[in-house]
C-alpha cells in the first residue's frame, strides 16, 4: 500500500480468500484492505495515538439517513456526553480533494452536527471548526487533541 502522510504505524494484516485483510481496532475484526480502508485506519490510530481519544469514544463506518437516503460515514469520535466532536471523511489516495468531498461531509454533518471536521486522502488533510452561529467553518492547522476538550 502506499505511503500515506501520517505517522508510521503498525497494523495486523492477514490473508483472506486472495485478499489482504486489515484489523481495525474499532470494529474488532479483520476488514479487506482496500485504498480508502488504508487511510481509514490511518485516521483512527491518528486519532487514538496522537490525538489521544479513547478508542469508546470512536465509531467507525455506520449508516446515517441524510434526506431520506441511507449513507455511511467514515469516522466519528464522541463526546462523553453523546454529542459529536469530529466527523471525519476518508477519500483513497487517488481522490482529489474537492468540493464534492466538501459538500458530502457538510451534509452529513447537517445530521451530526459535529463541532470539528476532517477530510483526507491520506495524503492532504483539511480540519476545520465548524461555527453554527455564523453558518461557517474556519479551517485549522489541525483538530484538537482529546485533553483540550474533554
Amino acid at each position: 500500500m502506499q505511503k500515506l502522510n501520517f505517522p508510521p504505524y503498525s497494523f495486523r494484516f492477514k490473508n483472506s480468500e486472495n485478499k489482504v485483510a486489515i484489523f481495525d481496532e474499532i470494529r474488532k475484526k479483520f476488514i479487506i484492505l482496500t485504498p480508502e480502508e488504508w487511510v481509514r485506519q490511518h485516521v483512527v490510530r491518528y486519532l487514538l495515538e496522537e490525538k489521544q481519544i479513547p478508542k469508546s469514544l470512536i465509531n467507525v463506518e455506520k449508516l446515517l439517513k441524510v434526506n431520506g437516503l441511507t449513507k455511511r460515514y467514515d469516522v466519528v469520535v464522541y463526546n462523553s456526553d453523546g454529542s459529536i466532536q469530529i466527523l471525519v471523511e476518508c477519500k483513497a489516495p487517488e481522490i482529489k480533494i474537492s468540493q464534492t468531498v466538501f459538500d458530502q461531509i457538510a451534509r452529513y454533518n447537517l445530521t451530526l452536527n459535529a463541532h470539528f471536521l476532517m477530510v483526507t486522502n491520506g495524503l492532504n488533510h483539511y480540519f476545520c471548526r465548524m461555527d453554527y452561529v455564523n453558518e461557517k467553518y474556519d479551517f485549522l492547522p489541525e483538530i484538537p487533541s482529546y485533553n483540550s476538550y474533554k
